[in-house]
């Protein structure tokens, strides 16, 4: 078996205090999120409905599950009742409908919104210009059952790490922007979730509380 344990820690050995690791579970065995259960970690990141429901039977109740991926909005319903934090809140469509579902179990689901700056077609995100327009248009405001808790993004998969850099810093200049004009006196709006496997020690430079890790611990994907 790959050496899970080892690996974990040595990507929490590289964080600082105050951020925290999600582990990128998605395509790996039970064995392999279970290895890194027992070193004490509880958050993990999945992107796929359907194998995230298999695992959340499978696995300890006290995991905290984030779906990281597009999120479709036919898939909210399924993911509502245990969700942890959905990270990847790309319109206002998606917001409502998680609202929606989140209402129907009486809960609250914390969100992510997730922004657009690296120049990359294929990835998903707001722009900075639409996610201003959707919290200055406020219907967020009204919706009881999301709460919305700071921000995520991807850097371009690039080997220029200024570019990369200056990517997670123009989002941590806009974190700064969001909180200020909206969220000033809400202590829950606090993450930036930015930092994956290539890039994770530069975001954390960048003002990251939040990294996601998946082949670093893990290794090349395993299941389907």
């Amino acid at each position: 078996m790959y050496d899970v344990k080892k690996k974990l820690h040595e990507v929490l050995a590289r964080l600082p205090q105050g951020v925290r690791l999600v582990a990128i579970s998605k395509y790996h065995p039970n064995e392999y999120i279970l290895a890194a259960y027992e070193e004490g970690q509880r958050v993990f990141g999945e992107s796929h409905e359907q194998e995230l429901s298999r695992k959340v039977k499978a696995l300890p109740s006290d995991i905290q599950w984030h779906f990281i991926g597009h999120l479709q909005t036919n898939k909210v319903k399924y993911i509502a009742p245990y969700i942890s934090m959905i990270e990847a809140v790309d319109s206002l469509r998606l917001l409502r409908e998680i609202n929606k579902q989140a209402a129907k179990h009486g809960r609250v689901i914390d969100v992510l919104l997730e922004l657009h700056i690296a120049e990359e077609e294929s990835k998903y995100g707001l722009p900075l210009a639409a996610c201003r327009q959707l919290l200055a248009e406020g219907e967020w405001r009204g919706m009881e059952h999301v709460r919305i808790c700071g921000l995520m993004m991807m850097a371009s998969y690039v080997e220029d790490e200024g570019q990369i850099r200056s990517e997670f810093e123009q989002a941590a200049r806009f974190f700064d922007e969001v909180k200020s004009s909206y969220f000033a006196d809400a202590p829950y709006f606090c993450e930036r979730s930015w930092g994956m496997s290539s890039d994770y020690p530069i975001a954390v430079q960048c003002g990251s509380t939040m990294v996601r890790v998946g082949t670093t611990i893990f290794g090349p994907r395993v299941t389907e």
